[in-house]
């Protein structure tokens, strides 16, 4: 008989905090299993494990690569690996980063839905953006249940509130409600048990020749993955929206504008430093008396011009969005 037995968490900004309060607060005999993502940098230090495992009643631990998934385990994604799913299996892949990270919500929950069909349980809680909207959405639509953090109490309410208004969620609930409620549908029979399916490694499901994605999505959009500078096509699952390049980055709308913005932001400091320079290279050669074929002689005058639009651009980069 099947119960939800495969238990999926993806948190972000208030993670720390919300990830072992809800892990503490279900028992050693759970008869489950859980994996969590959590953004955290790539180069910090890897205390999660250590942070979740404090006060719980379950094993928790880093998950490895090929190892045997185990009921009563908290499988927890390392930093810089995706954490994904195999049937009976743990993989951890360094592929291309999704929503601008790398362990990612959705590669997580995609992987689960796939492999394990009605058996998960998605859960979004707090954090910023949108990971996690199109990762809960397959979820769905591979007949598992969907739980997302209340966004009134969460300490970040961008990716429950994205969740909610992308996907059809079974259960909104504040987080002290949700470890009961996971013990309710892990321990709940609905029906007969299928059995988890094989699928492509998570590696080889997401490299695709431009030409296949073409023909799967269409002509690209004309926008460019921050990335990797290739093009983007446009892939949709129900209302869940997302832009994916051919060798495996992938955004939700949030998470694209949010790049976009980082690259504008960046592409203006640059401008600054270049007119900066350009007005301090002309003063020097006002100084050596050097006469320019291009400027003329009046070389401070244009480099005034040039700080003028180097302050131009600082006071908008400056000013309240």
């Amino acid at each position: 008989m099947i119960g939800h037995e495969i238990i999926v968490v993806g948190a972000s900004a208030g993670g720390v905090d919300a990830v072992p309060r809800l892990i503490e607060s279900l028992p050693a005999d759970l008869p489950a299993s859980i994996f969590v993502v959590l953004h955290i940098p790539a180069l910090g230090p890897d205390l999660l494990a250590e942070i979740v495992g404090r006060r719980a009643a379950l094993k928790v631990s880093n998950g490895v690569d090929g190892e045997k998934i185990l009921p009563g385990h908290v499988y927890l994604a390392p930093p810089d690996f995706h954490l994904q799913l195999e049937a009976g299996r743990v993989r951890l892949t360094r592929g291309p980063r999704e929503n601008r990270h790398r362990p990612a919500i959705d590669a997580l929950f995609r992987s689960a839905a796939e492999a394990y069909g009605p058996r998960v349980t998605g859960v979004v809680l707090t954090g910023y953006l949108d990971d996690g909207t199109a990762g809960l959405n397959s979820v769905k639509t591979h007949g598992g249940v969907a739980v997302v953090q209340d966004p009134k109490e969460a300490a970040a309410a961008g990716m429950p509130a994205s969740a909610l208004r992308n996907v059809e969620v079974d259960y909104c609930v504040p987080l002290a409600e949700i470890g009961p409620l996971l013990i309710r549908l892990a321990t709940a029979q609905t029906g007969a048990k299928p059995k988890a399916k094989k699928v492509p490694s998570p590696a080889e499901k997401r490299q695709m020749s431009p030409k296949e994605m073409a023909q799967k999505f269409g002509p690209p959009t004309g926008f460019i993955c921050p990335e990797c500078n290739g093009p983007l096509w446009e892939t949709k699952t129900g209302r869940s929206l997302q832009f994916r390049c051919h060798v495996g980055h992938a955004y939700s709308p949030d998470s694209l504008m949010a790049d976009h913005a980082d690259g504008l932001e960046r592409a203006l400091w640059s401008a600054v430093r270049t007119f900066d320079e350009q007005a301090a290279l002309l003063r020097r050669l006002g100084e050596r008396r050097f006469h320019s074929q291009a400027y003329g002689s009046d070389l401070e005058l244009r480099a005034a011009k040039f700080e003028g639009d180097a302050e131009a651009i600082r006071k908008l980069l400056q000013a309240k969005r």
